[in-house]
């Protein structure tokens, strides 16, 4: 079985894609029976694109705010992140990543018929409250009659997966401003966002979260500036792991419930949040079960289909939509497929790895081609690997006390807050749990909070004999480290140190500089 899936998987030459022009080349031949779910399923999100246009309010957005041009790329993001796949893993891919694209295809909706210079429909926008980026959504579960958003996900970080440079030019505005160049790119972009004035002004209060840094926290405030309406900020301890910070945590949840209840006039409802919480745990469930799977020589589940489904479910739909759990019902059918069949995500799996650290915006595709050109089955990221704590959904008190452990383990400040244990320490236990050989350190530029942990890293990665590559981006600034830069660390280390060729050769060395 492997034999054979290993000469299916290598049917066609990858890289083919790649002249350094602009990509003239679209479809992929996967066999007969792939290539038609893979173009139907591409013909499926252009469905999903035009009814998105369809729409007035979303076509008036295309004029009113530059980010959306990069949402017309879409289809090409679909072709980067399935380059390679076959069966179970192609249809796994366009499982998860299609449902993350309708629901953002839904929230924008929603958000532009609610903005003033679009929709200007009032009524709704007393009915929304904004969170921050960071900060996981489900307090909201226990508000059904508002609407929780985000306007900086579509705007800056979905924008900067779609297009490589689809944010340089707030970047650019953050620091004509004044803002220094060292500042993590996110809440420089979202500073440049709010200064082109290219944020939609909804909402009837905002909360922020003292998430990963002081950038974001300094960004935050200016952004508040910026929306004038009430904000609140929900502080979460910072040492997250100790047991004795619960009752402030827990208090901390009950003033932003409070908050949200004061300037929107609804009442916190605790059996819509029980409801909703019982949907949550079983998207956590569904996780756990596809890591055990991932501990298997066959892991199904992982990579950019991992993380990026993790985000948008963990983060900001947690629980409130049913859709959701249909299909991770489907995931499921697909992934036990595969590892029933005990197919390979790739090739041929030389090395098994987790990623450690902040990964690139513009180049999340990167998991994939590791696989693809390498070997390398990245099981799992450091901001995926957060809390799969249970909510209690019939004790209101307890309750309480789980939403705080979670609020205090969100991803990415579940990592870059809590000191060395988090940090560096819990590495090595996945390290071992997963059974890998390699991490693939994502060395962010702009971020200082695991800066400092560089030497510890190195040193403690030779006392447990795992191989660690470092590979340098800076989150949504390509001109600071390009795709082509993030692949040569990969490409001098596996040659010199576990001297082994590439699997795909024409992989290796390719410009895609000008490449979305």
């Amino acid at each position: 079985m492997v034999g054979k899936m290993g000469k299916r998987m290598g049917s066609e030459r990858l890289g083919s894609f790649y002249t350094g022009k602009r990509a003239k080349k679209r479809r992929e031949w996967r066999g007969v029976k792939d290539t038609l779910y893979d173009y139907s399923q591409w013909l499926r999100i252009w469905g999903v694109l035009l009814g998105f246009a369809s729409k007035p309010n979303n076509v008036k957005a295309f004029f009113r705010y530059r980010w959306m041009l990069n949402f017309m790329v879409v289809p090409d993001f679909f072709d980067r992140h399935t380059e390679g796949m076959r069966d179970s893993q192609l249809r796994i891919t366009h499982t998860a990543l299609s449902i993350v694209v309708i629901d953002m295809c839904k929230s924008m909706t929603k958000m532009f018929r609610a903005d003033p210079s679009i929709g200007n429909d009032t009524k709704l926008s007393k009915k929304m409250v904004l969170f921050d980026e960071n900060m996981m959504s489900e307090i909201m579960n226990g508000f059904p009659n508002l609407t929780w958003t985000c306007v900086e996900v579509p705007a800056v970080y979905t924008s900067a997966m779609m297009v490589q440079d689809g944010v340089v030019h707030y970047t650019d505005a953050a620091q004509t401003y004044g803002i220094p160049s060292d500042v993590c790119p996110m809440p420089l972009a979202e500073l440049g966002v709010a200064l082109e004035d290219d944020y939609p002004k909804i909402g009837a209060c905002a909360v922020h979260c003292n998430t990963t840094c002081d950038g974001s926290l300094m960004g935050n405030s200016l952004e508040s500036q910026y929306f004038g309406i009430p904000t609140s900020e929900l502080a979460v301890p910072i040492r997250h792991t100790y047991e004795s910070v619960e009752p402030y945590a827990v208090e901390e949840i009950k003033n932003c419930i409070a908050f949200i209840e004061k300037h929107t006039g609804e009442t916190f409802d605790w059996n819509a949040f029980f409801k909703s919480m019982e949907i949550f745990n079983i998207e956590t469930q569904n996780m756990l079960d596809w890591f055990e799977i991932s501990r298997t020589k066959y892991p199904q589940m992982i990579g950019t289909n991992l993380a990026l489904y993790r985000y948008c479910v963990y983060q900001a739909t947690g629980g409130r939509y049913d859709v959701f759990l249909k299909v991770e019902e489907k995931l499921n059918r697909y992934i036990k497929r595969g590892y029933e069949r005990k197919e390979l995500v790739c090739k041929e799996i030389r090395h098994r790895a987790l990623t450690w650290g902040v990964q690139s915006a513009y180049y999340t595709a990167f998991t994939v081609w590791l696989q693809n050109c390498w070997g390398v089955a990245a099981l799992a990221d450091m901001l995926s690997l957060c809390s799969t704590r249970i909510v209690d959904t019939q004790n209101k008190e307890q309750a309480l006390k789980d939403l705080a452990y979670l609020y205090g383990k969100m991803i990415m400040r579940s990592r870059s807050n809590g000191g060395y244990e988090v940090g560096v320490e819990d590495l090595w236990r996945f390290c071992e749990s997963f059974d890998v050989d390699i991490v693939i350190m994502y060395c962010h530029i702009g971020c200082k909070a695991m800066s400092g942990y560089h030497g510890l890293f190195e040193e403690e990665a030779r006392k447990h004999g795992i191989h660690l590559i470092w590979v340098n981006h800076n989150l949504m600034k390509p001109e600071d480290g390009s795709r082509k830069d993030m692949r040569t660390e990969v490409n001098r280390y596996m040659p010199t140190v576990f001297q082994e060729q590439a699997l795909g050769p024409r992989l290796e060395d390719f410009d895609d500089d000008r490449y979305w």
